[in-house]
């Protein structure tokens, strides 16, 4: 299930983002929760399943598109689906808009392309 991120999943939100290969430096890892926390056209979502947050998914919206900045899932959860999942459910809650990536998130919502094309 997708939810927002509010602040008292800081901590959660910093050990899924600092996965991702830019923000491996502590200080560049606060910047991006703080940008996510005060910027209004950037969102941060988590993934729960059962009671545990098991991924993150960070997007900038605007009028017509969602572009998807992060996106990381727990080791130990990753090859199961779950950022498929995550992807799906975006596309779900903003089914008006266009779901983009950035040059970081592009070969893995391009691998979500294609998984999809294939099951039609």
């Amino acid at each position: 299930m997708l939810i927002r991120y509010k602040k008292s999943f800081e901590k959660i939100a910093m050990g899924l983002l600092s996965f991702m290969p830019k923000e491996k430096v502590l200080k560049q890892l606060l910047q991006t929760i703080k940008e996510y926390e005060s910027e209004e056209n950037l969102q941060l979502f988590l993934w729960k399943e059962d009671e545990d947050i098991i991924g993150l998914v960070g997007v900038c919206l605007s009028d017509h598109h969602i572009e998807v900045r992060h996106i990381s899932v727990n080791p130990s959860h990753r090859q199961q689906g779950v950022g498929k999942s995550m992807i799906k459910a975006l596309n779900d809650t903003y089914p008006h808009k266009e779901l983009t990536a950035d040059n970081v998130t592009e070969a893995f919502l391009q691998k979500c392309e294609e998984i999809n094309k294939g099951s039609e």
